[in-house]
């Protein structure tokens, strides 16, 4: 049986094009299903970029995964929280939360999970493309 959301979108360091240890694990519990995008902002915090939900329509791009075997989906899932800073010691703010969102792809709408930023994007530049790998290659080009 499978998982209602055996499904991660990605939009930072996770992504294919990245070339990140972090995506090594992730190709090898999970399949790229499609290039997708879903409602929110992006902002440069320096060294990653933090996503935030928004309700108007501006777009985050990133890829949708699905996982391989649903019986891995809750430990493949506890071992990306703890890549992502979930599990904070006692008293300590986690710095991102996931959540299910609407992922739209070229042919469909479907639900997977993200991680959102829970920090504090006072002050941060906005990633207008909404897409992290184009805007660090302008970055670099400078």
């Amino acid at each position: 049986m499978e998982h209602p959301n055996s499904q991660i979108f990605v939009y930072g360091s996770l992504r294919s094009g990245f070339h990140h240890p972090a995506y090594a694990y992730i190709s090898r519990y999970f399949t790229l299903e499609a290039e997708g995008k879903v409602r929110g902002r992006l902002y440069d915090m320096g060294d990653y970029p933090a996503a935030v939900p928004a309700k108007e329509e501006v777009f985050i791009m990133g890829e949708l995964y699905r996982i391989n075997h649903p019986d891995e989906f809750a430990w493949a899932m506890a071992q990306l929280d703890d890549y992502e800073g979930l599990n904070t010691e006692h008293g300590e703010a986690a710095l991102y939360r996931r959540e299910l969102v609407n992922v739209y792809t070229e042919d469909q709408t479907t639900e997977a999970w993200v991680y959102w930023f829970n920090g504090d994007i006072k002050d941060r530049p906005i990633i207008e493309s909404g897409d992290v790998l184009q805007y660090i290659q302008q970055k670099n080009k400078i």
